[in-house]
C-alpha cells in the first residue's frame, strides 16, 4: 500500500493464469458454469513485500471485494480499511485509515475460469491515483515536480497528497506526503466455496511531495519481492452488510497473523 519515506502501497500488474487439468465449459455469457455461486462480498487480506538496498518492509492491507456479474461478465470492486506497515528497522511507520481508504479503484471485469473443479480469478491492473487528479491514471506517468497543482489533500489531514507518519526516536519523527499511481492485481484460485487463496503483484508509482522535516523527504527504490509466497492474498466470503468497523472486529478469526520479516 502506501510508502512513506520508502514504502509503497499494494499494487500489481496484471499476471497470467495458467493451470493444468480439465476446464470446465463456459455459460453463453462466456463465464463458467455456476460463476454466479462467486457473487457476493469478500474481505481481503493482502502483503506485499518490498526491499531496497537499506530496509525490507510489508505493507499488509485488508478491505473488501465485491464481485457481481453484469452483462454477462464478472466484475469487481475494491475497497480498503486498513494497513499496517512492519519494517526490519528501528523505526516505525504509519498509515492512517484516511489515507489507505482514500484508495478507490475503479470497478473492473475479471477473468474467471474453473480447472478441475475449482474457480480461478485473475483481476488486472486498473491504475489509481492517490491524492493527485490524473486525468488518464491508467497512461498517465505520475509528475516529478511535488509543485505540480494537480497534487491534493486526498486523505483531508491538511497536507498535499495522502500522509505516512514515520518514528525513529522520540526525538525524532514527523510526517511524509506522498502522491501515488497505485497498481495492483490478484492471481486466485479457490480453496472451498466461500474461500480464495494466491498471490498480489505490485508496480505502483509514487512522488514523495512534502516531509515535515527535509530528513523524510529522501525515498528508496524499493521494488517487491518476486516470491509469491511472501506477497500471499486471501478473499474470505462475508455477509453484505460488513463495513471497516465489523472487518477490524473480525479480522482475526478470518486470516493468519500479520507475517514477520524474516528473509
Amino acid at each position: 500500500m502506501l510508502r512513506a519515506t520508502a514504502l509503497v502501497l499494494t499494487g500489481a500488474g496484471m499476471v497470467a493464469l495458467s493451470g493444468c487439468g480439465s476446464s470446465s465449459g463456459s455459460t453463453a455469457g462466456g463465464l463458467p458454469a455456476g460463476a454466479d455461486t462467486l457473487v457476493g462480498r469478500y474481505a481481503h487480506f493482502d502483503v506485499v513485500a518490498y526491499q531496497d538496498p537499506t530496509m525490507k518492509t510489508l505493507i499488509i492491507s485488508t478491505g473488501f471485494s465485491d464481485l457481481s456479474i453484469r452483462d454477462g461478465r464478472m466484475w469487481n470492486q475494491m475497497t480498503f480499511c486498513h494497513a499496517d506497515t512492519p519494517t526490519d528497522q528501528k523505526l516505525e511507520v504509519s498509515i492512517s485509515d484516511a489515507a489507505t481508504r482514500a484508495i478507490t479503484p475503479i470497478a473492473t471485469p475479471v477473468e474467471v475460469t474453473k480447472v478441475d473443479g475449482r474457480f480461478h480469478i485473475v483481476r488486472p491492473a486498473t491504475p489509481t491515483a492517490i491524492g493527485i487528479n490524473l486525468d488518464d491514471p491508467a497512461n498517465e506517468s505520475l509528475p516529478t515536480d511535488p509543485n505540480d497543482p494537480r497534487i491534493f489533500d486526498a486523505d483531508g489531514d491538511g497536507h498535499p497528497g495522502v500522509t505516512s507518519k514515520v518514528r525513529i526516536s522520540d526525538a525524532l519523527q514527523g510526517e511524509v506526503y506522498i502522491a501515488r499511481r497505485e497498481i495492483f492485481a490478484y492471481t486466485l484460485t479457490q480453496q472451498n466455496e466461500d474461500r480464495f487463496a494466491g498471490f498480489v503483484t505490485d508496480h505502483s508509482e509514487q512522488l514523495v511531495v512534502g516531509a515535515s522535516d527535509p530528513i523524510f523527504m529522501a525515498a528508496g527504490q524499493w521494488k517487491q519481492i518476486d516470491d509469491t509466497s511472501r506477497n500471499p492474498a486471501i478473499w474470505q466470503r462475508i455477509d453484505p452488510s460488513w463495513d471497516c468497523e465489523k472487518l477490524a472486529t473480525e479480522r482475526a478469526s478470518l486470516f493468519p497473523p500479520n507475517p514477520t520479516i524474516d528473509w
